[in-house]
This record gives structure tokens, sequence and C-alpha cells, in this order.
């Protein structure tokens, strides 16, 4: 089974979520009736395409071309038909709804009315019985249904998109056989793709704690001719690794570089995504490469205490119109995070408050008599009781005026003249009895 074919088939079991916009005034309407299987699930139809007239290359905004769609049922009853035409060009841009003009006119079939449509990036072509959106044509048995469709390139068809392939067949698995055109563009390139590579960088800083934040690296390259003629936009989703933990508990952070600043980002509400600085319109083959600097840390809050794993998805698509993202790339980070700040001063010998002194005063021994004056214990410094040692050894003022200070200094300068009147009288009492 081809590509093409398997995409077909993708895009025809998610046909029910597929939203259109008229071309010829028609409201944008939902699908869900076209996704309905033939009634004896055989396809019994085979669609024809007349060629293309003018013959030649198709040129952006130039002239277009038409040719004759023909849906035959080999069968002995009516069979529905739902008309799907699936444009695919041949490089590195999806297609917006205006880079194709494209009409539908009935030859031998009832009044219709067309639409585009675009899913999974794809450009998509339907039409309908006019006045009736989501029915298909009946085709009456051995008999057929025959319409003029006119294809071309808009002028702002995409300069890294070449030619165009357009398969015609049907939205409810009702064609047997399908057919196909391929239109050349003028002028011609070489087909190219947008590859996109996310890798990680390493620390954000060199020294000490640089594996509490990690840097990415986000590169741009398009191969083949041309440019795009969008903005290119890249939504980034993270996922933090181990017990379920979400973006928000484990605090996660994530920074873009955009002018030489770094910014960080914001979630979006909706769907938890980051959206990264936008790439301007015309980034080709010519631009070269274009790297795009990431950051990843955990917060304060974090509720993590070990190394995590963030893995990083980068998504990135046209800004406007068609936005599916064609291109993607992966990556992870192996983050630490930082260390809590403890919430209590820690404790010990110095820390300890020094208690409120007792009423009765602790008992001394005595001291053993000495030629040299001994130390009185009414002489010893006591911290006052307004006071109280920190956990670097200072006093705190705990709320005493400054009088207290005061206070304090004279009875101590008391205490010590008393204690040295007493030792004055026992060395005269010793002279005199000696």
């Amino acid at each position: 089974m081809s590509a093409r074919t398997a995409r077909r088939r993708h895009l025809r079991s998610a046909a029910a979520g597929i939203v259109v916009a008229a071309v010829a005034g028609t409201a944008l309407l939902p699908l869900t009736a076209y996704a309905a299987p033939a009634e004896d699930g055989k396809p019994v139809l085979t669609v024809e395409l007349g060629a293309p007239a003018p013959a030649g290359p198709l040129t952006r905004g130039g002239a277009a071309q038409t040719f004759e769609l023909t849906v035959k049922n080999s069968s002995d009853k009516a069979a529905p038909f739902h008309p799907w035409l699936l444009a695919t060009p041949a490089g590195a841009s999806p297609l917006q709804k205006a880079d194709i003009v494209y009409e539908v006119e009935p030859v031998d079939a009832p009044a219709t009315q067309y639409l585009v449509g675009q899913q999974d990036g794809g450009w998509q072509g339907l039409f309908h019985p006019a006045g009736k959106p989501g029915t298909g044509f009946d085709v009456p048995a051995g008999g057929a249904l025959k319409w003029k469709v006119t294809i071309g390139l808009g002028k702002d068809y995409p300069t890294n998109d070449g030619d165009l392939a357009l398969t015609a067949t049907s939205l409810a698995h009702e064609v047997a056989k399908p057919d196909a055109h391929t239109f050349k563009a003028s002028p011609s390139m070489t087909p190219g793709k947008l590859n996109t590579r996310l890798e990680e960088a390493g620390p954000c800083e060199p020294g000490a704690g640089a594996d509490l934040c990690q840097e990415l690296k986000l590169t741009y390259r398009q191969t083949g001719d041309g440019a795009f003629a969008s903005a290119l936009a890249t939504r980034l989703t993270a996922s933090v690794a181990g017990g379920g933990i979400s973006n928000t508990a484990a605090d996660l952070r994530i920074s873009a570089q955009s002018g030489g600043r770094w910014e960080e980002l914001t979630a979006d509400a909706a769907d938890g995504t980051y959206h990264l600085p936008m790439i301007a319109k015309g980034f080709g083959s010519a631009s070269g490469e274009r790297v795009a600097r990431l950051r990843v840390t955990f917060g304060p809050k974090t509720r993590l205490t070990q190394i995590t794993k963030v893995t990083l998805k980068a998504s990135t698509g046209l800004a406007t119109g068609n936005g599916y993202p064609f291109a993607d790339a992966s990556a992870f980070a192996a983050v630490t995070p930082a260390k809590p700040v403890p919430t209590t001063q820690p404790t010990g010998p110095a820390a300890t408050p020094s208690a409120t002194p007792s009423a009765t005063p602790a008992a001394t021994a005595p001291a053993t008599p000495r030629a040299t004056p001994p130390a009185s214990s009414a002489a010893t410094t006591t911290t006052p009781v307004n006071a109280a040692k920190t956990a670097g050894g200072a006093l705190a003022h705990t709320g005493s005026d400054d009088r207290t200070g005061l206070y304090a200094g004279l009875a101590a300068a008391l205490v010590a003249l008393g204690s040295a009147a007493a030792w004055l009288g026992v060395r005269r009492r010793r002279s005199i009895g000696a």
C-alpha cells in the first residue's frame, strides 16, 4: 500500500471531524453525514478525469485549467456519491485554502455547491447537491453524472511548493476506482521539507549549581527551493517524568531567548503548551540554519527533591490559516531541583536562649583562701532578664528602653567596689595580726 493511499485512508477515518468553509457563500458546516459507508459495504462507483485544458503548466496567479469529472455506477440500483478531491503539493509547505483556485459546475448532474476543507494539513475540495450540505448525489443504476472542475494556483501559492497532485475519490468509501492528475507548476523547482531538531546543549551557565538549569537548542532548516509564504509558529509541550507530577506541582520554568534576551514563557491555560517566538514569513533554504535557545529549570516551589527528566516536544506549523503542525522534534533534559531554604534556624549551645534567672540565688562552693583575691560570685555578670542571646552570640534587645543598660552598669560598679573594700579589710587585719 502506497503512502498516498495510506494517507487517504487516514483522512477518511477522521472525516467526521472535518470542518469546511464554503467557496460560494455556504456557511461553515461539519461533514458528519459524509462518513457513511455504501449500503452493501462494497464500492460500486468509478471516477474518471478528463484531460485538463488548456494544456501546459500552471503559474501562480495565472490561468487555471478545467477538466471533466465523471462518476459511473455499474450496479443495477442507484448509488450515493460524496465527491472528495485531495490536493497534495510537492514541497515543504502545507496549503492554505486560497492557495488553489477551485470551482465546480454541473454538466450532467443536479445543481451543485462546492467548498474547501482542510484536515491534517491537507487541502480538500468537496461538492454536494445545492441547498443540501452533508448529503451526496444519487448516481442512477447503470448511469453516470458529470461535472466541470477548475483548478489553478493562487497568487500566494508557496514558492517552496511545486507540482500539485490531485486525486478524485469519495469521502464515504463509495469509489472502487479513483483517478488522479498531476498539474505541473511553473517555474519548476526542487521540492524540499522543513527539518527540525531539538537537542540538549548542557548547563545554562558553567560553575556551581549548573545542573539546576539545562539549555536546549531547537534547530530549523529547510531543504529544497523557495520559502514559506506564512510565518512559522512552534508550540512546545513539556512533561515531567515519574509519579504523575504536574508541571505546576514541579514548578517547571521554561525560558526562550528572543532578541538577545531571555524571557520566561507562560503555559497556555487551555492546553498547557508554550508558544515560542515566531519565525517571520520568507524563511526558506536560503535562510540557512536557525537556532532557538531554550532553558529549563524548577522554581523554588517545586515538590521535587532529586534530579528529574523533563521531556520537551516542539511542533511547528504555519502561524496563520492552516496551522496543523507538519514538523516535530523532541528531546529531554535532566534537571536538578534547587535545595529548599530551611524554615528554622540551626540549634546548638550558642543558639539556645538563656533562661530567665531564678529568684532564688544558686548555691556556690566556698572559695579556698588564697593570697590572691578570690573571684566573687556576686561580681559575676549575668544576662539581664530583658536580653536573649541570638544564634551568633550577640545580645538581642527584647523591648526594654535604653535606661536598662545604664542601671545594670551602675549596679555592677557598686558590687565591684564592695568586693574591693572587703578584700582591703582582710589584708589590714592580717597585717595587724602579724
